[in-house]
């Protein structure tokens, strides 16, 4: 499975700017999702972050991996309630490696450590070029639009 922006607006209520995804590139039902955020030096956090020296924050690459989680925790769940929302937790183990600069493709793999009925744990990891630049374990949960 696969989907264009058009098709990741369907399961997430982000818009710009803070759809952090262009495209899921690969859904494994029951075990992992991978994403891709391309980097462009429009977006409008570099103006300030930072002048001279653009570098994605590392809260929104983080970001980005818990909208793939939040795409993902969508397609595993057999009955969402109408009108119910994902809303992110939590998160854990968060590390970041490399900075990720304009003209980077930056790939979100997401994984399930543990799904309840209403609770999901999941691992990420972003790359760019194959070499690790963050990783984190995100925590969500399902409930009703505020």
């Amino acid at each position: 499975m696969t989907y264009d922006i058009k098709e990741i607006m369907n399961f997430l209520p982000h818009r710009y700017p803070f759809i952090m995804i262009d495209r899921i590139l690969e859904i494994v039902p029951d075990e992992k999702i991978i994403a891709l955020k391309n980097v462009t030096m429009n977006e409008p956090f570099f103006q300030g972050h930072f002048p001279g020296t653009p570098i994605m924050p590392g809260v929104l690459i983080v970001e980005a991996m818990a909208q793939a989680g939040g795409v993902f925790a969508y397609t595993l769940l057999s009955k969402i309630e109408e009108g119910s929302v994902i809303y992110f937790m939590g998160m854990d183990k968060v590390k970041f490696r490399k900075p990720v600069v304009p003209g980077d493709q930056l790939i979100l793999e997401v994984k399930i450590l543990q799904k309840r009925s209403k609770t999901i744990k999941m691992s990420g990891i972003a790359t760019v070029d194959k070499k690790l630049v963050a990783e984190a374990e995100l925590l969500a949960t399902f409930g009703d639009k505020l």
